[in-house]
């Protein structure tokens, strides 16, 4: 076992995949010379060269589209965005194409292509840089949405998407980059989408979080424990589509109380359709509502006091477990 960072992790999953398959090339603004915008790409231009590793101009819908074409001509591109942010002005490629194509050519067109980059609020962005985005994309058939929140998840995780068939888009969180975790040593070390994760064993009370909510989600699980004796078992879906509803609801059953951690706004969100498939798939287990925890549904404030406020932490995570123990 290695110890790395959420970025190394990242950057070691790009480094191997390139060797391995002489088909992965990584494209964005940034990622060459300059390293990547958060250093998740450092090295690979010097190791690899232009064709490889490709900066390009601030056109987001025109490198997307080209990471689609070459996608549809065999080979598998990695797209970064700076931000998911900016991939709105991409979404027609991700959204019309990408996730379409297989469909719309009856099979004749794979598009193993992987979208990559921090989703999510980061350190005082403001409301232009801070959206979530999990949801919308994942509304639409034909993509993969994956939340990695460990240096193992990232690694493994990534290396999957790449080998995928299918688009996949891979959201990072950026307050994460610089966290430390082991990830398995061998460059063949992947994790399978559509697999979730216990984090933390429970009996007592189920948390469902995701990216930077689940270090969040244990902090609160610990404290509960500490403070409370009570038990918390923290599940981590990991892959939102395909999403592993039956590990969530095996827990759910086991601790007959649920809490939904989530950095996304709570309206139309992925923590929403989590709720409804425990009400469809295990009402009967569920001893007092489900709650969730959301980021306030307001454009994310600058002022630092402000964006603390906004967004889940322990405390707001804390009591919600409390309120479905009947603390």
């Amino acid at each position: 076992m290695a110890t790395l960072t959420i970025r190394d992790a990242l950057n070691q999953a790009l480094r191997e995949e390139i060797i391995r398959d002489d088909n992965v090339f990584v494209m964005g603004e940034e990622v060459a010379e300059y390293d990547g915008a958060y250093k998740v790409t450092r090295g690979l231009w010097k190791e690899f060269g232009d064709k490889r590793i490709i900066d390009t101009p601030i056109t987001e819908l025109g490198f997307a589209a080209v990471g689609v074409g070459a996608a549809m001509a065999g080979l598998r591109p990695v797209i970064e965005f700076m931000t998911w942010n900016f991939s709105v002005l991409a979404s027609d490629q991700i959204i019309n194409h990408a996730a379409k194509m297989f469909y719309m050519s009856g099979g004749q067109f794979k598009v193993p292509v992987v979208f990559r980059g921090p989703n999510g609020s980061a350190f005082q962005v403001s409301s232009q840089h801070s959206h979530s985005l999990e949801a919308m994309y994942a509304n639409f058939p034909g993509l993969k949405v994956v939340q990695p929140s460990t240096a193992a998840d990232a690694k493994g995780l990534l290396k999957s998407s790449i080998r995928d068939d299918n688009p996949v888009i891979f959201m990072e969180q950026e307050r994460m980059y610089g966290l430390k975790g082991e990830v398995p040593d061998g460059d063949d070390f992947t994790i399978p989408l559509g697999v979730a994760d216990i984090k933390r064993e429970g009996t007592d009370c189920t948390i469902v979080a995701r990216s930077m909510t689940v270090p969040i989600a244990l902090q609160a699980a610990e404290k509960m424990q500490a403070e409370f004796d009570v038990s918390v078992e923290v599940v981590d879906p990991r892959t939102i589509k395909p999403l592993d509803i039956e590990t969530i609801v095996n827990s759910v059953k086991k601790t007959n109380r649920l809490v939904i951690a989530e950095e996304s706004h709570s309206f139309a969100s992925v923590g929403a359709e989590i709720a409804y498939q425990i009400m469809d798939g295990a009402f009967d287990h569920l001893d007092a509502p489900i709650k969730r925890i959301s980021t306030v549904e307001a454009p994310m404030p600058y002022a630092k006091n402000l964006e603390t406020l906004a967004l889940p932490d322990v405390d707001k995570i804390v009591a919600a477990v409390k309120e479905v123990c009947y603390l």
